[in-house]
């Protein structure tokens, strides 16, 4: 016979509210039709353990997210997220899904919550999508590039930014895109600022010490939500 885990909070020091295993619990167990009852009996759970993992953060034991994991028709990576760096997007749709507008301003939230994205320019072979690690500036978007890079070639062109942010166990995301001209940063207190504020070198390596950016002049965004 199954036991049910106890919904007390773990002693480590956690506090209580959502956290992502939460969410994606939730979301799954919402997109499948499913209610707390009915999941707690899939996985022999009870109700009230499954409102707690959803609403509370706690650390579940191995062999419970085996089990509600299997129910949910999902791995227990899935549910954790340490499935991440797996191909994206095959998830099923949900049905009471809509893609709805961001706000400029949530859309500077999430700029400024995140470090790396993609610069897309115009190039003579076509165009080309380039990954940078960025930081924000006041109303600008910088990176740093070598002399001789495409994105380093791109100044006075105009570029469009982006970020976006997937979760496949909730068939949802956002996306964020920048337009603006891109420029290079000639000023030397700019570029001592920037290299000061610098969150960390760029990932590709090598003497990346050019210093671009841009100047949104259009900031849009869109989110996939669930409307039950």
């Amino acid at each position: 016979m199954k036991s049910t885990p106890s919904i007390h909070p773990q002693q480590s020091g956690e506090t209580a509210g959502r956290t992502d295993l939460g969410r994606r619990v939730a979301a799954r167990r919402t997109g499948l039709g499913l209610s707390r009852e009915e999941l707690g009996r899939r996985s022999g759970a009870d109700a009230h353990y499954i409102a707690y993992l959803e609403e509370h953060a706690g650390s579940p034991p191995i062999g419970t997210l085996v089990r509600i994991a299997d129910a949910l028709g999902v791995t227990v990576d899935d549910l954790t997220g340490a499935s991440a760096d797996r191909v994206q997007g095959r998830s099923t749709a949900r049905r009471d899904t809509a893609l709805v507008p961001l706000e400029e301003a949530d859309c500077r939230t999430l700029l400024g919550a995140y470090g790396v994205g993609r610069i897309a320019v115009f190039t003579p072979e076509g165009p080309a999508v380039l990954p940078v690690n960025y930081l924000i500036a006041g109303p600008d978007i910088a990176f740093r590039t070598a002399v001789e890079a495409l994105a380093a070639r791109a100044a006075g062109t105009e570029v469009a930014f982006e970020i976006d942010n997937i979760d496949d166990v909730t068939a949802g995301g956002w996306s964020v895109l920048a337009v603006g001209e891109l420029e290079a940063v000639t000023d030397s207190e700019e570029i001592r600022h920037l290299t000061a504020t610098a969150r960390s070198q760029p990932w590709a390596g090598g003497p990346r010490t050019h210093w671009m950016k841009l100047t949104p002049v259009r900031l849009t965004g869109r989110r996939v939500v669930h409307e039950s």
